[in-house]
């Protein structure tokens, strides 16, 4: 087998294969061999089928047959005679396969780019720290309280922070208008899950009693057709529910999993997962600056077609999210541009990555991948179990094992970084307020809207 390989641009090379004619004809030859034992035609006995009529028949879709794998196989043995890594799979093409000539073809192919590491000690990073106080504690504790109120039916007037259920009809200038009527809507008043005007219009109605005000929408409001305008609604007020929250007792420790000790075992209980859910948050803070510090201060040339299958994937993956929310409704196809930044930075703190592992001899070190898997499990009832299932199933396995090596290649440029450790709160820094990182924010407040509630009341 003879191979050259040329530049054709960046880094796009196109690598030219030549197997010798004896070889591939006598694949084909043996592939035909094969099909005349198993070959049923009229005229003659199975298995009888003389080579020459198979060859008549069968030769043309045999010979591209056998030179699809022939291709596919000569790369492979070519790359690696070569010393070359292909970033993603070739474009091939059939030269010459004419009987009687050597079989050619090209093979045209973007190679992963060399990384230079920079100096790992001009690199600035945050590092946030806190402890948990009482008062963060006692806060936690309340906030489940409140996660597991309940609902009191009462025959008294709504009042802010009560749950009302109603049925309401709205107008604008004298019609009814799309979403502007409701039956047995739920919200809890004061909290902007209905406009500012619709709430207040509830207050102090009770129970069976109906209502009507005039409610003006906020000249933002995400329907264009009713910004700024002036609804008149009739309502009925079907329920009342005043809050409820649990009392610190047996059946509401027993709901976080603690049966015995009490309100002691139960606060041990919430400071454990409360310094799980720091730890977790100040490593995923820490790794964001270095992974966002490796991107910034490297210069890398990204394989084309490495990024467009990020693209490809990031694409899917907001449709699909889409798709959970369109109900029914159809998705518009997202652009390519839409995708393409996030995913050059990706590929480039990918590649990057790679190279760190590569050049410090990392491995996922089989402690690290223990003590991150026994983490994962502890808030089950049974973690012993969710342990064995983890290393029963290779796909998740792996997943740890390459989430604790990029840990580990962060705690490599962190040994060699300025850290300065930034004081601050159990509170901010799970908010991701400490370091106030736009995209963090982003991300914290995916659904912070919270001015109306479209899903259950249309447009009031």
């Amino acid at each position: 087998m003879q191979v050259s390989i040329e530049t054709t641009g960046g880094l796009e090379r196109r690598m030219t294969i030549v197997v010798p004619s004896d070889s591939f004809e006598k694949q084909i030859t043996q592939r035909l061999k094969d099909a005349a034992q198993r070959a049923r035609l009229d005229g003659f006995r199975a298995g009888k089928v003389p080579l020459k009529e198979i060859r008549r028949r069968f030769g043309r879709s045999v010979r591209q047959e056998v030179a699809g794998e022939l291709m596919q196989h000569s790369f492979f043995e070519a790359v690696q005679q070569e010393d070359v890594a292909p970033a993603a799979s070739p474009s091939l093409e059939v030269l010459n396969m004419s009987p009687g000539n050597d079989f050619e073809f090209t093979a045209t192919f973007e190679i992963y780019p060399h990384v230079g590491l920079g100096d790992f000690s001009i690199i600035e990073i945050s590092r946030p720290t806190a402890e948990i106080t009482a008062a963060d504690l006692d806060a936690m504790v309340e906030k489940l309280r409140e996660q597991r109120k309940s609902w009191e039916p009462i025959e008294r007037g709504a009042q802010d922070g009560d749950q009302v259920k109603v049925g309401f009809v709205g107008t604008l200038d004298g019609e009814s208008f799309e979403g502007g009527s409701g039956e047995d809507v739920t919200f809890v008043v004061g909290q902007g899950q209905m406009i500012k005007d619709f709430e207040e219009g509830v207050l102090g109605v009770t129970p069976g009693e109906s209502t009507g005000f005039d409610a003006t929408f906020p000249e933002d409001y995400q329907a264009e057709n009713l910004q700024g305008k002036t609804v008149h609604f009739e309502v009925t007020v079907n329920e009342v529910g005043e809050p409820r929250v649990p009392e610190l007792d047996g059946e509401f420790f027993a709901a976080f999993g603690v049966s015995e000790g009490g309100l002691e075992a139960f606060r041990s209980e919430i400071e454990d997962n409360m310094t799980r859910e720091l730890t977790a948050a100040v490593r995923s803070q820490v790794k964001r600056q270095v992974l966002d510090a490796l991107e910034q201060t490297h210069e890398v040339q990204l394989p084309a077609a490495m990024v467009a299958r990020e693209v490809t994937g990031l694409r899917e993956q907001m449709m699909q999210q889409m798709t959970q929310y369109a109900q029914g409704r159809n998705t518009p196809q997202l652009p390519d541009d839409m995708f393409t930044e996030e995913a050059r930075r990706r590929v480039k703190v990918g590649l990057i990555v790679n190279e760190i592992i590569g050049s410090a001899g990392l491995e996922a070190d089989a402690d690290l991948v223990r003590e991150r898997i026994e983490e994962l499990a502890k808030p089950y009832g049974q973690p012993e179990q969710v342990v064995s299932w983890y290393y029963s199933n290779e796909q998740q396995l792996n997943q740890v094992q390459m989430a604790v090596l990029e840990d580990q290649v962060v705690d490599h440029v962190l040994e060699r970084a300025q850290v300065e450790e930034l004081a601050s709160s159990y509170e901010d820094i799970v908010a991701g307020r400490t370091l106030a990182h736009p995209q963090d924010d982003d991300h914290q407040h995916d659904h912070d809207d919270g001015a109306v509630d479209e899903s259950e009341s249309g447009s009031a």
